[in-house]
């Protein structure tokens, strides 16, 4: 008689099944993949190098130096384009820094040769423009009108040639001051 032992040990093992040829021939190539990814190839294969870029290798870890240097590098690169940039920023201020006072200049350079600025022209607007006239002091061309209505009840009157129309008339302080501190005269429109 035999005994039965005390426990036995069940180990799972998987069915393992052949490849029909005349199937395998006839598959696609996602199909292949599938049915090659569980194969595993050894470093002493023949073909390794062959087949090696198909196959998952892990990478070794990279040490702390190997981190610290990748890090120095980045902050070395970060560094030499900030520089690069504010270099650039700091050309780019200067350029315009110079061409502003080159037209000064070449503005004085005008008035020391002709005894007065270039004619300029502030505020185009129909016929009416401020201009810097051969004194050098600012005039307007024509009567410049602000706040033309038809509902106008006055208005402020400032040399040599501008109305400042009003709707409603200021009390008789505002107007004193308007015209003792700041020259502007009223003038009723009727």
């Amino acid at each position: 008689m035999t005994e039965k032992p005390i426990f036995e040990l069940k180990i799972n093992q998987p069915n393992w099944y052949e490849i029909d040829v005349e199937k395998f021939s006839k598959a696609t190539m996602s199909d292949l993949a599938h049915l090659l990814s569980p194969m595993r190839v050894a470093e002493n294969y023949e073909f390794f190098e062959v087949v090696k870029p198909f196959l998952k290798i892990p990478e070794k870890p990279k040490t702390l130096e190997e981190l610290s240097q990748e890090l120095d590098k980045k902050f070395d690169d970060l560094l030499i384009k900030t520089k690069r940039k504010f270099s650039v920023s700091q050309q780019s201020a200067e350029y315009h820094y110079n061409q502003k006072f080159k037209k000064i200049t070449d503005n004085f350079e005008h008035m020391k040769k002709w005894g007065d600025f270039p004619r300029i022209t502030l505020v185009p607007n129909g016929s009416n423009y401020l201009v810097a006239n051969s004194a050098g002091s600012l005039t307007w061309g024509t009567e410049f009108n602000l706040n033309p209505s038809k509902n106008s009840v006055g208005y402020y009157y400032v040399e040599p040639n501008l109305k400042i129309n009003m709707t409603k008339t200021p009390n008789i302080i505002v107007r004193f001051f308007m015209d003792k501190l700041l020259g502007f005269k009223w003038v009723n429109a009727k």
